[in-house]
């Protein structure tokens, strides 16, 4: 593949963040050039030639970050190969199995013909901003469930998919 490749993220306490930064790691580690960014700050991506999008999961729907980015930038990424991801569930079950992307997401999937979604668990930890993150840690549902071999495996499977597209 010829180009940059982007992986963009909207996250409001890091922890999408972190999961971007890890693909973006494997990705670089397999020869690719890679710029990582919040998706709120990318104008274009006309400089692209492969996109990653990920979003924290928030009562079922994307970050609006990441919604925003899609929905701004939606004919560029139709033009190149895109993946996206997605990190919110606050127990084990991502890596238990896999979790198919909410409703927004999976209609942007459809519209951009994405070439692939994975679901990876999140983290709420002490100190998240927001309201209902402090409902859910007094509550004790808080927690680090990101697998980060998980992670690295998937954007392993990017990188190959990535090094056979001309």
């Amino acid at each position: 593949m010829n180009g940059t490749v982007l992986v963009t993220y909207g996250t409001t306490n890091g922890s999408t963040a972190r999961i971007a930064g890890a693909v973006a790691d494997v990705l670089r580690e397999n020869g690719l050039v890679v710029e990582s960014l919040p998706a709120r700050t990318v104008r274009s991506v006309t400089p692209y030639g492969a996109v990653v999008v990920g979003g924290a999961l928030y009562a079922g729907r994307w970050h609006k970050d990441a919604r925003r980015f899609v929905r701004r930038h939606r004919e560029a990424l139709a033009e190149r190969p895109v993946w996206f991801f997605s990190s919110g569930p606050l127990d084990a079950s991502a890596s238990q199995r896999d979790i198919p992307p909410v409703r927004g997401v999976r209609r942007a999937m459809v519209r951009l013909d994405v070439q692939g979604h994975v679901t990876f668990g999140g983290c709420l930890e002490e100190g998240a901003r927001g309201r209902v993150a402090g409902m859910i840690l007094r509550s004790g549902k808080g927690g680090d469930f990101r697998d980060f071999g998980a992670i690295e495996a998937w954007a392993k499977g990017v990188a190959d998919e990535l090094s056979h597209m001309e």
